[in-house]
């Protein structure tokens, strides 16, 4: 059977996901036979498995067109299976186009003042809409990590989320203990703006969001 444009797409995306962890010094593993998975996973059969360390990743790739009823409930009780595992996590990567940055629909990205103000507010939604106070903090968290990108002169292809947090860790601008927590974070982001329920949501996870933005901004900006 020809594959469909969804899956080629799919597909490559996964290979590219592959590669970049591989550099990082991953250990890559494609869908998994079930005798090679955790006893959690056996009734699964995840796209990519990626280790290294104690972390392991258990990595799902989807288009819009491919997130049916049935699909939006596997990746569900998939992400559950994995969250409850200590040192494993979930990651879902879309592979849509208009989930990347169309600079031609931007104006100014948030500059410093702004995100510390938004990051106020921010701490305020926290209390009344949780899923409100994850994306907006996310949107901050992407335009700090472009400011301190421009002014370490790092020179960027892409803005996707994904390929800055990664690319801010490798240049030692991000510790592996931010990196971790930024990841985890655009994990539930994902999933809520993609309308997807996840009780790994918390206050104390957006609050911790909210801190390592705070701190990182002020880390990287600050006057010499």
């Amino acid at each position: 059977m020809m594959a469909t444009p969804t899956a080629n797409t799919e597909r490559e995306r996964l290979l590219k996901l592959a590669e970049e962890y591989r550099e990082k010094g991953y250990e890559i593993s494609f869908h998994p036979n079930s005798e090679d998975l955790p006893d959690f996973l056996k009734s699964y059969r995840p796209d990519l498995i990626v280790r290294r360390g104690e972390e392991s990743v258990v990595i799902a790739v989807k288009s819009r067109t491919s997130l049916n009823s049935p699909s939006t409930t596997y990746i569900r009780n998939l992400a559950q299976a994995v969250a409850e595992n200590p040192g494993w996590r979930f990651e879902l990567v879309m592979t849509n186009s208009e989930d990347a940055v169309d600079i031609s629909q931007a104006e100014d990205s948030f500059q410093e003042h702004e995100i510390e103000l938004g990051l106020q507010v921010a701490k305020q939604l926290v209390t009344q809409h949780l899923e409100s106070a994850m994306l907006y903090s996310w949107s901050l968290v992407e335009a700090t990590l472009r400011i301190v990108a421009h002014k370490e002169e790092l020179s960027l292809q892409r803005l996707e989320p994904l390929y800055l947090v990664k690319q801010l860790t490798v240049e030692g601008v991000i510790s592996k203990s931010e990196y971790q927590l930024l990841m985890n974070a655009l994990s539930l982001r994902n999933a809520i703006a993609h309308g997807f329920k996840t009780t790994q949501l918390t206050q104390n996870s957006v609050c911790e969001l909210i801190e390592v933005t705070e701190k990182i901004l002020k880390d990287n900006t600050a006057v010499v």
